[in-house]
């Protein structure tokens, strides 16, 4: 048979690009999906800075102020924002579900809710193709305050903290609704938080009732500063805060003999949410650096994603590196030569851009994937080699195969991993001892999106094949 340089080099570009497997190895999806490479550049500087404005417009925003101005107060702000999502869903030929979702919050004279007060909030979902009930959230803070936590009535222009976590919400909606996903993403408005996070405790109790498959919450408080307090000005980083574990976990005997024995006292599902913030950024996105926070928030502080934790729901905060507190919670003053207060001026629109691009990268790429596995299984005490174990998840979406990864037990990312195709269920590490790393499974789509990690939660039993 005559052999021409044409056919040969036919032949060898089908075994590279992978049409050709004589040897049936298993052909890995493609290691990127080229959507998020224009999703995360896609937020638009001048419509942050636009909702950031008509926000700070409202005077304040405070949970206890004026709910029936058309022009001040919380009530306007809500409903401005139910209308943004309507005319986003507009534009997509209604593809998002919105409406308010309130829980009433009884006074107590001790809290910071004195009297009883609606907490409102406004959710606005955009349906996947494949499997609806799966969602993974972003949110921003509807409300803002100043010095006294009760002051419903003066100025409050809680610029970065937070309209700037909810323009992002807002603008992340208009870049994604322009695409279709098979699973869905919901877009909130949460209010209450300065109060006691009311709105993230009422939305999770109201996501438990009505079952949602909720994969995560990526919790959006103040993405606009990058000039601290410490004299440092950065627009190249930002912080991803998570928790270890689900708090209710650490009153559960049998886990903690399981994390004491068999690790997983910084995997939980949180966690692992951050560590797939942290490695989308730094595929994505360029002169973006993520920091990985091992807590739950700062130092003795809370979010609106701690609600959802509780809840037993992974979520993350994601925010600014460099804090300035001269700008938070306070009084508009001119004090000493400082100049107080949550002022437009110092949000800075093209850093925010750039964190609205990371929270779109990561909504687009679970929308896309398949969901984790529901169970990973652990094995290879006192043997040459470890074995994994899983079970496939319940979904719609096609499922490519899955990944199995491990790192050594001091690195924070996971840093190795083995494409396994849909149809196994387990895979044997040979010549890799189990005391030395960690190990997971993600599930991956056909487009090559990836679940998050999970970490395995029990031992494969003896004698399963």
């Amino acid at each position: 048979m005559r052999i021409t340089l044409l056919s040969l080099l036919t032949l060898c570009s089908l075994i590279v690009f992978g049409q050709t497997n004589p040897n049936n190895v298993p052909t890995a999806p493609p290691s990127a999906d080229q959507r998020l490479y224009d999703i995360a550049n896609a937020a638009s500087v001048e419509q942050l800075r636009t909702d950031v404005t008509r926000l700070v417009g409202f005077g304040t925003r405070h949970t206890l102020s004026d709910t029936t101005s058309s022009t001040r107060g919380i009530g306007a702000a809500r409903r401005w924002i139910f209308d943004e999502f309507n005319r986003i869903s507009k534009d997509c030929g209604g593809c998002l579900e919105v409406f308010f979702q309130r829980n009433l919050v009884k006074g107590d004279p001790e809290s910071r809710i004195r009297e009883d007060t609606w907490v409102v909030n406004v959710v606005a979902i955009q349906r996947g193709t494949q499997d609806p009930n799966r969602i993974i959230m972003m949110s921003g803070d509807i409300d803002s305050r100043i010095s006294d936590p009760l002051n419903g009535k003066d100025d409050s222009p809680g610029a970065n903290d937070n309209a700037s976590g909810m323009a992002g919400t807002l603008e992340a909606a208009r870049i994604l609704t322009k695409y279709r996903f098979p699973g869905s993403i919901a877009y909130v408005g949460l209010s209450g938080e300065e109060q006691g996070l009311f709105g993230g405790k009422g939305l999770a109790e109201y996501v438990r009732e009505n079952e949602w498959e909720l994969l995560g919450v990526l919790n959006n408080d103040m993405i606009g500063n990058i000039t601290g307090v410490d004299g440092v000005t950065d627009n190249t980083s930002f912080r991803i805060f998570s928790e270890p574990y689900y708090p209710d976990d650490a009153n559960d005997e049998r886990k903690n003999i399981y994390r004491r024995f068999f690790g997983g006292e910084v995997d939980g599902p949180s966690r692992q949410l951050a560590r797939y913030v942290h490695r989308l950024t730094k595929q994505y996105t360029t002169n973006l650096n993520p920091m990985m926070v091992y807590r739950l928030d700062r130092f003795g502080r809370g979010g609106h994603h701690r609600p959802f934790n509780d809840a037993g729901f992974p979520g993350i905060r994601i925010m600014e590196t460099h804090e300035n507190y001269t700008q938070q919670h306070q009084d508009l003053r001119t004090e000493d030569g400082i100049y107080y207060g949550d002022r437009l001026e110092h949000v800075n629109f093209p850093y925010a851009a750039k964190l609205t691009g990371v929270n779109s990268i990561v909504l687009a790429g679970l929308a896309a994937a398949p969901p984790p596995p529901p169970l990973v299984m652990i094995g290879g005490t006192v043997r040459p080699s470890a074995r994994l174990k899983w079970e496939a998840p319940e979904t719609k979406t096609p499922i490519a195969g899955y990944y199995v990864h491990y790192r050594l037990t001091t690195e924070p990312q996971w840093t190795h991993k083995r494409f396994v195709p849909a149809d196994q269920m387990s895979y044997t590490f040979t010549n890799i001892v189990v005391d030395n790393y960690f190990f997971g499974v993600s599930t991956v789509g056909e487009d090559g999106n990836e679940s998050y990690v999970v970490f395995p939660s029990t031992l494969i039993p003896r004698g399963t094949k």
